[in-house]
């Protein structure tokens, strides 16, 4: 694809050009790219709808982690909204290693693209596991790894994204920067007998795999818009005819964890 020869500054987004990574006005920057671009909000709603339906029953509250530039509170009443960063609009700063709240009081963790980002996963899911009830969930929405995301997140994304990587921690750096855009596929494929010993207490109920074209024409929340929003529907027919090979194509996946009583 000769796309991804170009070079990558050609592609940022204005708003985003010159911000280091770990800049807390980040997600104020990256908020404003999401309401400017009809076909990346589109492709959010649709990701909150999924997670929606992937919620347990119940009226215990969900946490949501790395809220960030979202806006998922929009469709779930009550969303606790956090950040690792103080962030406008989010209701608590924490570390998603040490969470603020006693055991088994949230019905479900929720998070969009922010499990890759965490530098000690295993400190997490020992977190969840202690603050999910019974019968509650994690829902994530994160990176994959195919053959066509190798070619994608190696040559344009300006995260780390090692699926070779032998440790699912990565090294020390800042609260965005670091990152292994891999390790969601690392865990719950190529380690997944380790992850289901090491957390006996979380279930693998699904991974639904998808979008290898929409996030990457919508620009993302780093990069300029590829293609207008007139053609979302478009790409839409394309990627569910292609579902059936989406195993090689996908970029991303919806994984839910199921916790076990």
């Amino acid at each position: 694809m000769a796309v991804l020869n170009l070079p990558k500054a050609w592609f940022a987004h204005p708003l985003t050009r010159g911000l280091d990574l770990d800049d807390p006005r980040l997600n104020a920057q990256r908020r404003r790219i999401i309401e400017q671009k009809p076909f990346l909000r589109r492709i959010y709603e649709e990701w909150y709808i999924a997670i929606v339906e992937a919620l347990p029953a119940g009226d215990a509250p969900v946490l949501e982690i790395g809220s960030g530039a979202g806006f998922l509170r929009d469709f779930i009443p009550g969303l606790i909204t956090s950040e690792v960063v103080p962030s406008a609009g989010v209701a608590i700063v924490l570390d998603g290693t040490l969470l603020p709240f006693g055991p088994e009081v949230l019905r479900a963790v929720v998070m969009t693209n922010v499990l890759h980002h965490l530098p000690q996963p295993r400190l997490f899911f020992a977190e969840a596991g202690r603050c999910v009830r019974p019968g509650g969930t994690i829902v994530m929405i994160e990176p994959w790894v195919s053959p066509w995301s190798r070619l994608v997140y190696g040559g344009l994304h300006h995260e780390p994204f090692n699926p070779e990587a032998e440790a699912w921690e990565t090294p020390p750096a800042g609260p965005l920067s670091g990152a292994n855009g891999a390790l969601p596929w690392i865990l719950f494929v190529r380690d997944r007998s380790r992850f289901e010993r090491e957390f006996p207490a979380w279930g693998v109920e699904s991974i639904r795999l998808g979008m290898p074209f929409r996030y990457l024409v919508s620009g993302g929340i780093s990069m300029r818009t590829l293609m207008p929003s007139l053609t979302f529907r478009a790409w839409r027919r394309i990627e569910l005819l292609m579902e059936p090979w989406m195993s090689r194509w996908a970029m991303f996946a919806q994984i839910t964890l199921r916790r076990r009583g």
